[in-house]
């Protein structure tokens, strides 16, 4: 039998002042959202529009372009500088001038950070680089690639050494990461003294016309030192990087157009080193005969063509991804898709100085060579080379000590390699170009190959000398010898009787061929001797 329902005790009143814990939490979370927002929209109105009006974007409006709509994640939104002194105490602005997260590229992750010029001009302080030294941190962790939005006017100066030592740190987690993670560097303004070494030790470096600056000394310093009068654009402009430096890669006349080109990019990367760049299903199918080739290449070796033209017909729907397109034109690297894999290409470009290689060039295969064997990228190499370049300049420069590391890059690469030998390819260039000698895997070649120590007209005069001199009519001597020298030496089939290349092939199966090629080299196991690295040349 049930008792009497007892009735519940009184409640105890509310201490005077006190909130609901619920009402409290609401408070609470308005407070959050209101701080929040005070981050996002920055220093104000003002500051923006001045952003505008030197034809930029805000950090924010860039970071909203680089990734999938709604999915970036920032981190340390409320963090700022503890600096007393030099009138900063009352001055600390949220974000303390940087942008730090991650999001989706094309659905994959994705690490950033993105310098707020609004915000003490983007200038790194201690609290700043400690953003960027963490944002880097879970990059690794996570092993997903980093690109870094650069737009600051260098070390905070009121904070002294310790802006300095920022800098260190990002530079020491580059290398830490380079070959790791991709790295890529964008230019959207002033890039200026220790500032311009970051985006130097990464893999890629984007520049916008216009905007971008990147020097160790500005116009005002060389003029004081020099005497010299220099504007910034010609210092350190988005073209003087992009067709003299060879510090830019890749240059745009808008940011709108350069952020898409880095989603691009990073759509036929890897997200890091431990992982295969992402394979797309091919509409063009991988047996499609190259017919056009036949008309795009001339059988006459002293004519020259486009190897850009070469390139496309042998791609995945015509598209190249170019990169240095402005520099040292006489080789061609690019990426591409073959039969929905990612590629690399490196070629001999015939319609400038012939196809020659010197010391821009060896440079720009080289890095190229090193990007696309640390990132599992396959090889394709396109030959067509008479040597290198002679002359005085190219010697006293270094040309030896420049050549060697496109040799030392080649040599070193484990990734899978097939060299197409086109027309010409003589002397050391042959060599250097990835031949069977150094390792690459296949070597395949044209008909109208011709591969020897040097062309016949030289070889003649050489072997020949005595005999022309002596003959009564030198040029029917010369040119007779020229002849027998071609025919039994550089026919086209010599190399590939001595095993120096594996096939001749007719040219409208060149796609195929290639293809084939890389699908049975995908597996390639490739051992590497045990040590700390190699001294590779300088």
């Amino acid at each position: 039998m049930n008792g009497p329902e007892e009735e519940p005790p009184p409640a105890r009143p509310a201490p005077a002042g006190h909130v609901p814990v619920r009402a409290r939490l609401r408070e609470l979370v308005t407070e959050l959202a209101d701080r929040r927002d005070g981050a996002r929209s920055g220093p104000g109105g003002k500051a923006t529009d001045a952003q505008h009006a030197k034809g930029k974007l805000t950090a924010r409006e860039r970071v909203d372009l680089l990734f999938d709509e709604g999915t970036f994640t920032e981190v340390e939104a409320f963090r700022r500088h503890r600096v007393t002194g030099f009138g900063m105490e009352h001055r600390k602005p949220d974000t303390d001038g940087v942008l730090t997260g991650w999001g989706l590229v094309h659905g994959r992750t994705v690490f950033t950070y993105a310098h707020d010029f609004r915000i003490f001009g983007g200038a790194l302080g201690e609290a700043h680089a400690e953003k960027i030294h963490k944002l880097m941190d879970l990059a690794e962790a996570a092993g997903a690639p980093v690109v870094g939005l650069c737009d600051g006017a260098g070390a905070r100066i009121q904070e002294g050494v310790t802006a300095l030592a920022g800098y260190g740190g990002i530079f020491r987690r580059n290398v830490r990461n380079s070959g790791v993670l991709p790295q890529i560097s964008v230019i959207l303004g002033p890039c200026a003294g220790g500032a311009a070494y970051s985006p130097a030790l990464t893999d890629f470096v984007f520049a916008v016309r216009g905007i971008a600056q990147m020097f160790i000394t500005g116009p005002d310093v060389v003029q004081a030192v020099t005497g010299e009068v220099v504007s910034m654009e010609v210092l350190g402009g988005a073209d003087t990087h992009a067709t003299v430096t060879g510090v830019a890669g890749f240059v745009h006349d808008d940011e709108e157009s350069c952020l898409e080109d880095v989603r691009f990019l990073l759509s036929m990367l890897p997200s890091n080193n431990r992982e295969l760049p992402p394979h797309v299903p091919s509409s063009d199918p991988a047996d499609r005969r190259t017919e056009a080739l036949l008309d795009l290449v001339p059988a006459d070796p002293g004519r020259s063509y486009d190897m850009r033209e070469v390139i496309r017909e042998i791609a995945d729907d015509a598209e190249i991804f170019e990169v240095h397109e402005l520099w040292a034109v006489n080789v061609v690297c690019a990426l591409v898709r073959l039969d929905g894999h990612v590629t690399g290409v490196v070629a001999n470009q015939p319609a400038s100085l012939a196809g020659v290689l010197d010391i821009h060039a060896s440079e720009k295969a080289a890095r190229f060579v090193q990007t696309c064997d640390a990132f599992n990228i396959p090889l394709i190499t396109l030959v067509d080379v008479p040597g290198f370049l002679p002359g005085t300049d190219q010697e006293h420069g270094g040309i030896i000590r420049h050549g060697s590391k496109l040799l030392y890059a080649y040599c070193d690469a484990t990734v899978p390699r097939v060299q197409l030998i086109l027309r010409k390819a003589y002397g050391g260039a042959y060599i250097v170009m990835d031949s069977r000698s150094i390792g690459t895997d296949l070597s395949l070649a044209w008909p109208t190959n011709e591969i020897a120590v040097m062309g016949a007209d030289g070889a003649a005069n050489v072997i020949f000398r005595r005999e022309i001199a002596a003959s009564a009519d030198p040029d029917a001597t010369r040119a007779q010898l020229v002849k027998d020298y071609r025919n039994e030496l550089m026919h086209p089939y010599y190399a590939a009787e001595r095993g120096l290349v594996d096939d001749v092939i007719d040219p409208a199966e060149t796609r195929r061929r290639l293809i084939g090629a890389l699908a049975m080299l995908r597996s390639k196991y490739a051992p590497v001797p045990s040590r700390k690295h190699g001294n590779q040349p300088q």
